[in-house]
């Protein structure tokens, strides 16, 4: 598990020192699945997430940025600061998902490091 999120940042990090910060969320995840490809990570993009709701599937559109290696939910943000909302999604699609480890990763900031957070289910 470590290996895979290390992978990630690592990526991440590539891509925002090649974009730097100021573009829309598509961009950068286009560049960070380009470059975990190269990696050879294996990933699903835009994952659909089903909910369920008294033992109905809804079919409400919600969509997983990035799952790694079928382990890792990777959340993509363009945006000025993560606010709490965003850490409640995220601790929302593990559970629903059954994953445990997830991150965002915030590319409109200065430093990477600096948008980048870990939530464990």
């Amino acid at each position: 598990m470590v290996d895979i999120t290390e992978r990630i940042i690592e990526s991440a990090i590539e891509v925002h020192r090649a974009l730097g910060p100021g573009l829309l969320e598509s961009a950068d995840e286009e560049g960070l699945c380009h470059d975990l490809t190269l990696s050879g990570l294996s990933f699903e993009r835009q994952r659909p997430l089903p909910v369920e709701c008294e033992g109905i599937r809804l079919e409400c559109g919600y969509r997983l940025d990035l799952l790694a290696e079928n382990a890792v939910v990777a959340e993509i943000k363009a945006i000025s600061a993560i606010e709490p909302i965003h850490e409640a999604q995220l601790l929302t699609c593990l559970r629903i998902g059954g994953w445990k480890v997830g991150r965002w990763i915030n590319f409109n900031v200065p430093v990477l490091k600096n948008g980048i957070c870990r939530r464990i289910l």
